[in-house]
């Protein structure tokens, strides 16, 4: 069965490095580390394929190019088009409810109030698709909401994350190869942050 990973974030040079992006930079570590250029224009986004695992599966990396907000409507477009179950579209985002760098991983939820994800739910009609979430932590005060996942990481936050990234990768393949449940077994326990 095909699968989709999708890395959330908002296209253009102003929000390269923001925290609303590290979907998108955990998606662009695991395509350097697998060879694949997420270059295909199509589906409202870029897109890349690679095969995987010991029967060839294909799986689509995407990144959608339409603006957070509207992420579903790329994710839905690839995953008809390729006969994709929402089981197996696995979605990379930002979590400002868990501490910077944090990973977790769910089978399927609510929004959470992030709205990609609300986008994805509306286009694929269901709660039922996984997510890897990274942590970009609450607004530092003074700060609203909108503000902050806009933001560049701080240079600590930063190396936080990109401390992570490798994980979050291995995660991934984790998901690929053995599914989101023992993904979640593996990546969501506390002592092995």
């Amino acid at each position: 069965m095909p699968k989709l990973i999708a890395g959330l974030g908002n296209p253009g040079p102003r929000y390269a490095n923001t925290r609303h992006n590290v979907g998108w930079m955990l998606l662009d570590a695991f395509a350097r580390k697998h060879g694949v250029a997420v270059d295909q224009r199509g589906f409202e986004g870029l897109y890349g394929e690679l095969r995987w695992g010991p029967d060839a599966e294909k799986v689509l990396l995407l990144k959608p190019l339409t603006y957070m907000n509207l992420s579903g409507r790329s994710v839905a477009q690839a995953a008809r088009f390729f006969r994709i179950d929402p089981a197996d579209v696995l979605v990379l985002h930002d979590d400002l409810d868990l501490e910077v760098g944090r990973l977790r991983l769910r089978a399927r939820g609510s929004s959470g109030g992030h709205n990609g994800i609300k986008s994805i739910i509306a286009e694929l009609g269901t709660e039922v698709f996984p997510r890897l979430k990274i942590g970009i932590g609450r607004p530092a005060p003074g700060w609203q909401v909108v503000d902050w996942v806009l933001a560049p990481f701080g240079p600590d936050d930063a190396a936080t994350v990109a401390g992570v990234l490798p994980r979050a990768v291995a995660a991934v393949e984790c998901f690929l190869t053995d599914g989101i449940e023992a993904a979640m077994n593996r990546y969501n326990s506390v002592g092995s942050e």
